[in-house]
């Protein structure tokens, strides 16, 4: 069952980014295509081009058409959402910064329950905010307020922040319950390339590598 849900937080996440790169890109693609069709129009009126003006007049109204006003603020909501999925991950994975050179100097009982301490304090921080964030939501649920450009209800915007939050508050008890049983972080090794321990055996493995004699 955790395995579904880490599989399914990540896909989550990359979808989020993926979707908010590719909208960031159609909208900037189309600013700066509607600027360079702008100018063609006044080049080819400065340079007496008839047969331009027409291309570029035809381009630039077609362009124009595509409405991506509403491309900003669903780039916002993804980032929204991305981030608090993407602060769980980190709890599960390790990837937050932490200073823990002082925890480190402790006898291992006492820094046990010192990483226990600081876990519970998160899985507590956490979990009031989805308990805050639930009630947020509901009030704006009985509202019917909607965004200014997707028109979208409020408060599934906002509903990231109960979700998010709670899934964090599991991961910190997740990490807790784990190192409680084995004394073991989640980390992550900033220096490993995914993909190279297996390149590497391939290469050694490789009939055409040189074996030492």
């Amino acid at each position: 069952m955790l395995r579904i849900l880490d599989r399914l937080e990540e896909i989550l996440i990359a979808t989020l980014i993926a979707a908010a790169t590719v909208i960031i890109f159609v909208a900037v693609i189309q600013r700066y295509s509607l600027g360079l069709f702008a100018g063609m129009i006044g080049f080819s009126r400065a340079h007496d081009l008839p047969w331009l003006m027409p291309i570029a007049r035809s381009a630039y109204f077609g362009l124009r058409s595509v409405n991506l006003v509403w491309a900003q603020e669903l780039c916002i909501i993804l980032f929204v959402w991305m981030a608090k999925f993407g602060a769980a991950y980190g709890v599960r994975t390790g990837i937050h910064v932490g200073i823990d050179v002082l925890i480190n100097r402790l006898q291992p009982k006492n820094r046990k329950l010192m990483v226990l301490f600081g876990l519970g304090c998160g899985a507590l921080f956490t979990g009031i905010i989805a308990v805050l964030g639930a009630n947020f939501v509901l009030h704006m649920y009985r509202t019917s307020s909607i965004s200014p450009d997707l028109e979208l209800p409020m408060w599934i915007v906002y509903l990231a922040v109960p979700l998010g939050s709670g899934l964090m508050c599991f991961r910190f008890l997740q990490v807790a319950f784990s190192f409680s049983r084995t004394g073991e972080l989640p980390h992550i090794d900033h220096g490993h390339v995914e993909g190279m321990d297996e390149e590497a055996e391939a290469i050694a493995d490789s009939p055409l590598t040189p074996k030492e004699r």
